[in-house]
């Protein structure tokens, strides 16, 4: 299908989409995107609206609701495939044994990815608790206005309170976080911003072109993602200084934890826009590792 997607009934970069592949069932474009385009017909104009993921490309529109105008062009039926080494070598691998250590390490890499951001969020919130100092007022009404952009009038003079608390402690935690990476040298290279653009696109084949596209035509788009890279340097020498205790989880305690955390964040993003989870629990202060199933 063609799309173009608007948020409060505007447009917004990498809202359009041409001759986009998504398998019904699987979830796996944006949550509860599946559900509404399911029944349609070919040639079909259909409507979808959802909330943008909060790991969105570009920040700025990361868990705002957006609504999708869709033009169905094709529909096509998945057919039952024998799983075999011809299979596994139509995908790329020597055999089967060969897909499955793959596909294997490709899930592990997910839980453990996923397990460290709890890391991550533990040491925000530990930052936050930071002593107290002064903020620039100029510095506090820019993120206020990031905060609030697309949000109605109504909305904003609701929420002005929670908004300017949530601003401060975005501030804070940015600044601390920057004077670590200045008093530690640590900076963004070339090729390691070209290498995350490189991962995002190959966890989305179908859209590999366009993300990278998308990246090259918008320069705060890759601005972000800079940022983001940045962070994550100076949480890892944060982890890198500080003692931590290891803890080997099964599966399912790894399952566990992320379907709590995901439900918390749900409703963190649904009441209000928040830095970190509020999620206190038994994993403060700890790197966690996932045992082989």
């Amino acid at each position: 299908f063609d799309y173009k997607a608007t948020i409060n009934g505007k447009n917004f970069e990498g809202g359009e989409g041409k001759n986009t592949q998504i398998v019904l069932g699987q979830d796996l474009f944006i949550k509860g995107f599946d559900k509404q385009i399911s029944g349609s017909k070919k040639n079909q104009e259909k409507t979808v609206e959802v909330v943008l993921p909060e790991n969105y490309p570009n920040k700025e529109f990361s868990s705002k609701k957006a609504k999708f105008i869709c033009k169905i062009l094709n529909i096509k039926k998945g057919e039952k495939v024998e799983v075999n080494d011809k299979l596994a070598q139509n995908l790329g691998s020597k055999d089967l044994d060969d897909l499955r250590e793959k596909i294997t390490k490709q899930i592990q890499t997910e839980y453990r990815n996923t397990l460290n951001n709890f890391t991550k969020k533990e040491i925000l919130d530990q930052l936050e608790n930071f002593k107290d100092f002064k903020i620039p007022q100029s510095l506090i009404e820019t993120e206020v206005s990031v905060l609030t952009q697309g949000m109605q009038k109504e909305e904003i003079e609701k929420n002005k309170n929670k908004n300017l608390e949530h601003a401060k402690k975005r501030i804070k935690i940015a600044l601390i976080l920057n004077e670590l990476g200045e008093k530690n040298n640590l900076k963004v290279s070339e090729e390691e911003l070209n290498n995350e653009i490189v991962k995002q696109a190959q966890m989305m084949p179908d859209q590999a072109k366009q993300i990278i596209e998308y990246y090259k035509k918008n320069s705060s788009a890759t601005s972000n993602l800079q940022g983001r890279i940045y962070e994550d340097k100076i949480i890892a020498l944060i982890k890198k200084k500080a003692k931590s205790n290891k803890k080997v989880l099964s599966i399912k305690e790894a399952e566990k934890l992320i379907i709590g955390d995901a439900k918390e964040n749900q409703k963190d993003s649904s009441s209000s826009k928040t830095v970190t989870s509020k999620k206190t629990s038994k994993i403060n202060k700890k790197t966690k590792k996932v045992s082989k199933k």
